[in-house]
């Protein structure tokens, strides 16, 4: 009498995904390197639905749970275009039937993504699909915060402050040219474009200048929050850009497993008559931002 396979949990063999439901996957019997995510290939135009499921692999022969490889490998179908946003992606059952491993693995994999804001619950049955991340052109023309860039690219900005501290600071001093026992205010927050973690920034501001700014809670636009209360209107600023990889603290807010390519912007802001109010650096996510800069004759 036949009976029905059971599935097989963390603890087992894991197959390669053939990519069509219920056929008898291959369990890999050598080391394979798992897909990073300059070998995630986007879907073409004929590409069915399921062709993306080709791409993954699981490996047995790694100390890593089965449901962060698929994490991980989500992220870089979907980082890449691979898994464009709105693609919807099979259900938990439907998924952990095609790869024969535990639906717990699944959903767990699943809830980590909708956790980092990659999917996302739609339709009123319920189905997942990538919600992605951005991909956001700004121009280096005016000076402009966070959130009114943001607003103008179409998104919804939001802010969490991770740090706020009066703080005397000599290297921070250095940049203002001030002496080593001037207070500043020192934020480090965590700029979201609905509700996308793209940013971690770093900032100190001149309290001197601005002392209304020891009361601010650090929510939302400072530039805003400079003209209204302390009557500072920002208008020119020295910024560099580098490239770099992100530090642990921004890997982890960024929600990537290990260290990526991003973008250091650093700002010195001034007001019109030249003094200045804000130095600030910024992580932006390397696979999110590409400037534009507008160059004339």
């Amino acid at each position: 009498m036949n009976s029905r396979k059971q599935k097989t949990d963390e603890l087992s063999p894991p197959p390669r995904l053939s990519g069509k439901p219920r056929a008898k996957a291959k369990t890999i019997d050598a080391s394979p390197k798992l897909m990073s995510l300059t070998e995630a290939v986007p879907l073409s135009s004929t590409d069915s639905p399921a062709d993306w499921l080709d791409q993954l692999r699981l490996d047995r022969r790694v100390s890593e749970p089965y449901y962060l490889q698929l994490k991980r490998q989500f992220e870089a179908l979907i980082h890449t275009g691979a898994l464009p946003s709105g693609h919807s992606v099979p259900s938990e059952r439907d998924l952990a039937d095609m790869l024969e491993i535990s639906r717990v693995t699944v959903r767990r994999c699943y809830e980590e993504l909708r956790n980092a804001g990659l999917l996302v619950t739609h339709g009123n049955r319920g189905g997942t699909a990538v919600k992605g991340v951005p991909r956001i052109s700004p121009e280096l023309s005016d000076l402009k915060g966070f959130s009114d860039e943001m607003r103008e690219l179409g998104f919804a900005p939001s802010t969490r402050v991770l740090t706020r501290e009066m703080v005397s600071d000599r290297m921070a001093a250095s940049m203002f040219n001030r002496t080593s026992e001037a207070v500043f205010l020192r934020l480090v927050r965590l700029r979201f474009a609905d509700d996308i973690p793209m940013s971690r920034e770093v900032a100190w501001y001149d309290i001197s200048l601005a002392p209304a700014l020891a009361d601010w809670s650090g929510e939302g636009s400072v530039y805003d929050f400079l003209r209204k209360e302390c009557g500072l209107i920002l208008t020119w600023a020295k910024q560099t850009i580098e490239a770099m990889a992100s530090s642990p603290e921004e890997t982890e807010a960024f929600g990537f497993d290990a260290p990526a390519p991003c973008l250091l912007l650093k700002r010195q802001s001034y007001t019109a008559d030249n003094r200045q109010v804000e130095y600030v650096e910024g992580t932006f996510r390397g696979d999110v931002y590409r400037y534009q800069i507008k160059l004339g004759v």
